[in-house]
């Protein structure tokens, strides 16, 4: 009797399957849930703030694209594939290779057949993803109502249409080269296409699908020549941007030539199905290619070589006045107001009295020195922080336009320390408080900022306005986040500010307004939970039903996420408007397809001493506009986007693009009009472009025999000196205005740079107080074109003169006794007096420990004459013959005399003095012999002379000792 053994139990495979299976579904799910939780919370973002539409546009677009590329790829490769597959040979006799090819191939056959067109739909796709922006931008183009020099054509066409086009044909070549490949791959592996025996065989049936997909190929690229005589309007040439003689009679006709060829190599392959005969479409093909080579690179060179360069002037002549006018065109600098300019340099008496309204607002306090003074006197605790640099902004106080420098202080965690746990990071330092401004134009006795807004509680007289919100929940240092809100009857627990009723040591307060996503239900925190990797705010009993969390606060990126098409300045800056603390950020729209007009880097033109260099999606430009004003509200975070030129094309598409989301100007409050300013970005681009483009004449813009460029910072000798806002009046203006300001020098190659000034560019920036209209001239540019007969020293020789003069020297020597640092100011160029007057005020601190830059004199230059005095309106009248005629900023001040010497270990630190006290011309003729003494000692240790040195040591120290005596008096 014989017994069969049963067979193993199939349980453990099917275990381990089934435990595959569902380990692999929950992997699915977590990922899943993890990148539902992430478009969740941005879902919330942007519904809180109102611009939810713009998020949903974005994800509608991009899966539109997706979904477009993947079929238009997957279908026809799949085609292609089934196609070549279902007409092979049934009896093909196939080699011996080709067997054992289908043998491993043939398995995998039913998968290869379908995977393949989805791998390349999904790249396809992704591509085709990222370019939902020139799709909808083609889609939502507008006309521009002005046409290009070459084809007159709407300049529409090269901003929306021909990016689209180009994209578009570059995606069916890709199609169309794919199913190729694939078609050919298919016919060889199934015996439809033979190689053998020095002869190539290909069934009919593959022979009228190769020949179609290749002549359908060489159709696309039949229209990809003929676009590209219009891109020729947009790619960089050899002086300009857009063809010149040679491309507009060489190469734009030898490409209209290329494009008719592959039409007729096209049709030749269409032939070719028909008839079975490769010759001639091979042939046809060949001849492309050497056609190519004769008529797309031989032609031109000869022309350019034999014709062009023997004549440039002349046959180039149009082309560069094409490059000329459309340039201007494109950077807004076309209506540029150019005066020729005969500056005096001659100085007297009474000389500025002209000027007495714009010599009145000269700022005298630097944005970029007095930041650490102002931390010392109004940061309160250590946890506060000021920008730096500080913002300029100008008020009108007593019916008077003040110019003023301005910050809000904001919160500083890294100062925490020790007591930086979850809790107080995130739900008891939520804010910053108030807003700090000071005259740019005046000084206190000390050197110290004279404030108009300042101290906790705020006070001022921007917080005497009814309604003022000092709190900043939004600004340029707020945490990663915070979470703010609780019903009525709960206790506060946020820091407001450290002081508070009947001496207690702090105030707290709780949010009120609606900044950010609600997390008041369990499945929300959740949400946050994961995306700030943040358990506490899951688990927290400080987070309730009215909890709001608070994220992405810096103002730029809120409004970058509201309006993803713009480019922002790099210069938000704060304002109290209508009572609230706003941040207002310029917003541009960009492109590089304007034709003829030249290519501008924008990291490059904004890059100076004030603004590192950025990154930028797109940097290389040839068309800007300050298209949108943008306003950030500090407490709640609400993004208001304005349509600051609603004329600009670009706005237009994208406002079709992103409807409702842009308010039109007149909803522009007369308050915000008030602080809008001329964008500091845009200036710099449009001073980058005007270097070579403020010539009119195509002989002038040929020769470069006026070509001129922006000078370095006298301070920081690598880098631009930037442009800086001024009450100011040009000559001929009927008034002062807020404008901005920079300077020219002639350009040159290398470090053999002329110092002169060539030119002097200002743009008026007010905007004017009137609800939603701009003012007249706002965006003017004005222009001073300095006479050549007339040499006017440039900042470098300015700040060289100030740096070699021998009294000024010897005073910053005594100002650098003991243990000071001198840090020079911003250098000044006002066109006051018939000329042009250099202002540098010079700031004094201690080298190390606490540092608190204090203004204590004041630099002047006018032609060749300099002065060096305590305060602005001193160091005029020294300059301008005892009297300039006017009064500054800070003629009231009677600065403290002098520097105080640093005593020696062991004695007592002198009082400060009165400077009220000592005689005036006992301690001035101090003064002056304790210079001249210093200089003496200088030129004698230069000298080896030791006895002129020791006695004039002896002087130094005899006039140090009166200047201390005097003080004491």
């Amino acid at each position: 009797m014989t017994t069969t053994s049963a067979p193993a139990p199939a349980t453990p495979s099917r275990s381990r399957r089934i435990i595959a299976i569902s380990l692999a579904v929950i992997a699915a799910l977590v990922v899943a849930f993890f990148v539902f939780a992430n478009l969740y919370a941005d879902w919330q973002w942007y519904a809180q703030l109102g611009f939810d539409s713009v998020l949903l546009t974005q994800w509608i677009a991009r899966v539109v694209m997706f979904v477009v590329g993947f079929v238009g790829m997957a279908v026809p490769v799949w085609l292609a594939i089934q196609l070549a597959y279902r007409l092979r040979p049934v009896y093909a006799r196939l080699s011996s290779q080709l067997d054992r090819y289908q043998e491993v191939v043939e398995p995998l056959r039913r998968l290869a057949m379908w995977g393949i067109p989805i791998f390349f739909g999904f790249f396809s796709g992704f591509a085709a993803s990222a370019q939902w922006e020139t799709t909808w931008l083609w889609f939502n183009g507008v006309a521009t109502d002005m046409t290009d020099p070459q084809f007159q054509l709407d300049t529409g066409f090269y901003l929306f249409a021909m990016p689209f086009y180009n994209s578009l044909l570059g995606f069916v070549s890709a199609v169309l080269l794919v199913s190729l490949l694939v078609t050919a791959l298919v016919s060889y592996l199934y015996g439809s296409v033979r190689i053998g025996q020095r002869e190539l065989r290909i069934s009919k049936a593959a022979r009228i699908q190769l020949a179609v997909i290749a002549g359908l190929y060489l159709l696309v690229q039949a229209a990809s020549l003929w676009l590209d005589r219009y891109k020729t309007l947009v790619e960089p040439g050899d002086r300009i941007t857009g063809p010149g003689y040679t491309g507009v009679n060489a190469v734009i006709p030898g490409q209209t030539i290329l494009a008719v060829v592959a039409v007729i190599v096209a049709i030749l392959f269409f032939v070719t199905a028909i008839i079975g005969r490769w010759r001639y479409p091979l042939i046809a093909t060949a001849l492309l290619v050497v056609s190519a080579i004769v008529v797309g690179v031989g032609y031109p060179w000869v022309v350019n070589t034999f014709q062009v360069r023997p004549n440039q002037l002349a046959l180039e002549r149009e082309f560069y006045q094409r490059g000329i006018d459309m340039t201007q065109a494109a950077y807004g600098i076309d209506g540029l107001e150019k005066t020729n300019f005969e500056a005096v340099t001659d100085v007297g008496p009474n000389q500025l009295r002209e000027d007495a309204a714009t010599t009145a607002q000269i700022r005298i306090m630097d944005p970029t020195v007095i930041s650490p003074t102002v931390r010392q006197l109004e940061q309160f605790r250590g946890y506060y922080q000021f920008a730096d640099p500080l913002d300029v902004d100008r008020y009108e106080i007593d019916g008077v336009s003040q110019d003023t420098v301005v910050s809000v202080r904001e919160l500083n965690m890294d100062q925490l320390g020790a007591a930086a746990s979850w809790q107080n990071t995130s739900l008891v330092y939520t804010h910053g408080y108030g807003v700090v401004a000071a005259k740019g134009n005046d000084r206190t006795t000390d050197g110290d900022p004279v404030f108009l807004e300042r101290g906790i509680p705020a006070a001022g007289f921007l917080s005497d306005q009814e309604d003022f919100e000092p709190r900043v929940y939004f600004g340029e240092y707020s945490p990663p986040y915070s979470i703010v809100g609780a019903p009525e009857a709960t206790d506060p627990i946020e820091l407001d500010y450290p002081a508070g009723a009947d001496g207690a040591s702090e105030t707290k307060t709780t949010f009120t307004g609606d900044g950010g996503p609600s997390i008041g239900s369990v499945f929300n925190r959740l949400i946050f939970a994961l995306k700030f990797q943040s358990e506490q705010i899951l688990f927290s009993d400080y987070v309730n039903e009215k909890s709001q969390i608070l994220y992405d606060r810096d103002p730029s990126v809120r409004v970058q996420k509201a309006a993803p098409y713009l480019t922002l300045d790099s210069d938000p800056y704060p304002s109290v408007v209508d009572g609230r603390i706003v941040w207002i950020v310029d917003g541009y729209t960009l492109s590089a397809n304007y034709p003829y007009s030249t290519t501008v880097s924008l990291q490059q033109a904004i890059s100076d001493s004030n603004t590192t260099a950025q990154r930028f999606a797109l940097d290389d430009i040839n068309y800007i506009r300050n298209s949108v004003k943008a306003t950030v509200d500090a407490y709640d975070g609400s993004v208001t986007l304005y349509a600051w030129d609603d004329e600009d094309p670009m706005l237009q598409a994208w406002q079709n693009v992103y409807p409702s989301t842009v308010k039109p100007i007149s909803e522009m409050s007369g308050d915000l009009m008030a602080h809008v300013r001329y964008p500091t970005d845009l200036f710099k681009v449009q001073r980058y472009a005007l270097g070579v483009y403020h010539v009119d004449d195509a002989q002038s813009f040929y020769q470069r025999d006026n070509a001129w460029q922006t000078p370095n910072d006298p301070q920081l000798d690598t880098v631009l000196q930037p442009p800086y806002y001024l009450t100011m009046q040009m000559p001929g203006q009927e008034a002062p205005t807020y404008s901005m300001f920079t300077s020219f020098i002639p350009a040159s190659e290398g470090t053999a740079s002329r110092n002169v000034l060539m030119g002097y560019l200002a743009v008026d920036s007010n905007a004017g107080s009137e609800p939603g209209v701009k003012n007249a001239d706002y965006g003017k540019l004005r222009m001073l074109v300095v006479d050549a007969d007339t040499t006017v020293p440039g900042p470098g020789q300015v700040q060289n003169t100030f740096n070699s003069d021998p009294l000024i020297s010897s005073q910053i020597n005594l100002l650098k006794q003991g243990q000071s640092e001198v840090i020079n100011g911003n250098l000044l160029t006002l066109p006051v007096g018939g000329g042009l007057l250099y202002v540098q005020p010079v700031f004094v601190q201690a080298s190390s420990g606490t540092q608190l830059p204090q203004l204590q004199k004041v630099l002047v230059a006018f032609g060749n004459e300099v002065a060096f005095e305590d305060t602005l309106n001193e160091a005029l009248d020294a300059l301008f013959g005892g009297d300039s005629g006017v009064d500054t900023g800070d003629a009231d001040v009677a600065p403290t005399p002098g520097p105080t010497p640093t005593p020696t270990p062991g004695e007592p630190t002198p009082e400060p003095t009165d400077p009220a006290a000592p005689p005036a011309d006992a301690y001035q003729a101090a003064l002056l012999d304790a210079q001249k003494a210093l200089l003496d000692r200088q030129t004698a240790l230069q000298a080896g002379d030791w006895a002129a040195y020791g006695e004039a040591d002896e002087r130094l120290t005899a006039a140090i000792e009166q200047l201390i005596e005097l003080g004491d008096q």
